[in-house]
């Protein structure tokens, strides 16, 4: 778990895990998230089950959760972005409530869960459809109090453990760049660029690293992870970059695992809103106290 002290290892293995296979890294990444979730609110992650988390929000599609005079918590609505909805039985799902956002734990196999069709036509991560799902007055179950889960210092950990999954699929991009250089004798180019993208994975590594003991020493929030998904989503991008330079075509069109490892890493990416990202930042940045620097 996050925060456990051993914080590294669990990003170290999303990262090696999806050095391997970023479709692989998709999928479980968001079980382990649910777990901690769960873990947080001081609840269990039952055995045996597969778990997503359905937080995102988009216009023209709202879920809402009521309770009735004390009796269970019923969800109705459309929740957008549900990624592999179809193919797990169990999820953390964000609804609107009186005042504000509650999580809450949703059996997905209920007949009042329905996995709406979407027309899924990404080139990466292919495997992941990432559609609707429709709620008809399905139970509930209450995960941490109102606006709890967006204010958890967990909500932070779990946003640079996807930033882990973006560097392990940078990780699966150099190794095919360190081959390609030991194919033939290297010129000068192709060694500036094999040297650029250690010199970034290693930058990245250590980011990783220091925000994983502030993570067990309870000191990660909302900055830090804004500067680590920052500083991880700008070193894969310009990995990419440098794989396109470097490699050429080839790869694209002829080594699968490559093309494949390109394309879900450009879709994955997309959870960084870049700019969008840095101005949260800067809104962060000066509601300090103090300047960090």
């Amino acid at each position: 778990m996050p925060g456990s002290g051993k914080t590294l290892a669990l990003w170290e293995f999303l990262a090696a895990l999806a050095a391997e296979d970023l479709t692989a890294a998709r999928a479980v990444e968001p079980h382990l998230d649910a777990a901690a979730i769960l873990a947080q609110a001081g609840l269990e992650q039952p055995a045996g089950t597969t778990w997503g988390v359905f937080a995102a929000e988009s216009a023209g599609t709202r879920l809402e959760a009521k309770n009735n005079d004390g009796g269970a918590w019923l969800l109705s609505g459309t929740k957008p972005w549900c990624s592999l909805a179809a193919h797990l039985d169990h999820a953390v799902v964000t609804a609107h409530v009186d005042g504000g956002r509650r999580a809450f734990a949703v059996d997905l196999t209920q007949p009042a869960v329905s996995v709406e069709p979407a027309d899924w036509v990404s080139r990466g991560l292919a495997a992941v459809p990432s559609g609707p799902v429709a709620f008809d007055q399905a139970i509930a179950a209450p995960v941490g109090g109102t606006d709890w889960y967006l204010h958890r210092p967990g909500f932070a950990w779990g946003g640079i453990g996807v930033a882990a999954c973006w560097f392990g699929g940078a990780v699966g991009l150099f190794r095919t760049l360190r081959t390609a250089a030991t194919s033939r004798t290297p010129d000068q180019l192709a060694l500036a660029w094999l040297g650029e993208a250690d010199r970034l994975l290693a930058t990245g590594a250590d980011v990783l690293a220091a925000a994983a003991a502030a993570v067990d020493a309870g000191a990660a929030g909302a900055v830090q992870a804004h500067r680590v998904r920052g500083q991880i989503a700008a070193i894969c991008s310009r990995m990419l970059e440098i794989c396109g330079h470097a490699l050429g075509p080839g790869p694209l069109v002829w080594d699968e695992p490559h093309a494949r490892r390109v394309a879900d890493l450009t879709v994955y990416l997309r959870q960084h809103h870049a700019s969008r990202d840095d101005a949260a930042l800067g809104a962060l940045v000066l509601e300090q106290a103090e300047p960090a620097w």
